[in-house]
């Protein structure tokens, strides 16, 4: 592991096995794991229930298109149950197959084409942010806001007429006003466009129901992947049967939508996040990492700060020049060295398999990183 290349910490890239909240390096190295794939592991990796769920199915045949799997129904009826406003489900394969069904089915209904978005909502051509090989006629047709209701407004007060819907992040770094989401729904819903939450990060985390049980709101259509299945490849849309019903009158569909092992996981890892404590022990855990970590910011005085909420939290440096740009590297180099990986851009994650020994060692390899960077703060 070196120190930076191009500017970025370098980690260990290739891994060997993984178990609970830990990884091991091909080396045989262990390290506690707060990035957890990007978030979809929330119970923790290779869940002994969701793997035999899925081994089950595979079993039995892994490829039935055109034909559907019961599991289909099961998961669906599932979804329909647990998600507010859940009326109709399709499932699909990545966060990104769900968010781009969710923005033609809110073009069929409106017979609008823009789409006004917030965050990061996968690489297809309509919501990638890097231009190259996306042709401009495409990159017109999408707006961006700073998710505020003034932004909001102001964007659709430029297009009154054109936008199908607002497909935004509930949140990704900062806690939000508590009717934040409420506020851009009703100015969506104002202007004649669908309201669509990207709930890849937050849902099954933040509750049972996601971001839209937590804030008490309800999209049209809510976008659905990661921790729903435990890292299995899955997704969904869900929402109003009458903006659903598009479906009808286009083709979104892949051999690999039929996949029964998927559905198998995410029907148990559901399962277990609704008949059990796992997503209020995943709370408590990130609030005493939360609480730990503004304790040794304030302690040893670092330029820092601990944002998000507690299943996604993060502790943001500031970089305004290029000392506290060294400080933010040498941090994340030396939690690695020490058995930790957290993500030096993007928020971390917290599973059900993480216990209170494994948040007291982070801190503890946090505040042993801190005091060996004192020349640097």
């Amino acid at each position: 592991m070196a120190d930076s290349e191009e500017g970025r910490t370098v980690y260990p890239r290739y891994f060997g096995r993984a178990s609970g909240a830990y990884l091991w390096d091909v080396d045989g190295t262990r390290y506690i794991d707060y990035q957890l794939g990007y978030g979809p592991v929330v119970l923790g990796h290779a869940d002994a229930r969701v793997n035999a769920a899925a081994i089950r199915e595979l079993e039995s045949g892994s490829c039935f298109a055109p034909l559907w799997s019961p599991r289909q129904v099961e998961l669906t009826e599932m979804l329909n149950s647990v998600i507010p406003g859940g009326e109709l489900t399709y499932l699909l394969k990545t966060g990104s197959d769900a968010n781009s069904a969710a923005v033609r089915l809110a073009r069929i209904h409106t017979g609008r084409t823009k789409v006004v978005r917030w965050g990061y909502n996968g690489w297809h051509d309509w919501a990638v942010g890097l231009p190259a090989g996306v042709p401009s006629s495409v990159r017109d047709e999408t707006l961006t806001f700073e998710h505020d209701p003034a932004s909001l407004r102001a964007v659709f007060e430029r297009y009154p007429d054109e936008i199908a819907c607002v497909l935004t992040m509930p949140f990704e770094f900062e806690v939000i006003p508590p009717e934040r989401l409420k506020q851009l729904r009703s100015i969506a819903h104002e202007y004649g466009a669908l309201f669509v939450l990207d709930e890849m990060r937050s849902g099954f985390r933040m509750s049972l129901g996601g971001a839209q049980e937590y804030f008490g709101v309800q999209a049209d259509i809510v976008a659905l992947s990661k921790a729903m299945a435990n890292g299995h490849p899955i997704s969904a849309v869900v929402g109003r049967a009458d903006v659903l019903g598009g479906f009808s009158r286009t083709r979104i569909s892949s051999t690999f939508f039929a996949g029964p092992a998927e559905m198998a996981a995410a029907l148990t890892t559901i399962s277990i996040l609704r008949d059990t404590d796992a997503i209020a022990r995943i709370w408590s855990l990130g609030e005493k990492l939360q609480n730990g970590l503004r304790d040794l910011v304030a302690k040893y005085d670092v330029a820092a700060e601990v944002v998000g909420y507690p299943p996604i939290p993060f502790l943001r440096f500031a970089v305004p020049d290029e000392k506290a740009l060294q400080l933010r590297r040498a941090f994340f180099v030396e939690t690695t060295r020490r058995g930790i990986l957290l993500h030096p851009e993007h928020q971390w994650f917290i599973s059900a398999s993480h216990r209170d020994e494994d948040i007291e060692f982070t801190l503890d390899v946090c505040r042993q990183s801190f005091e060996s960077l004192a020349d640097l703060r």
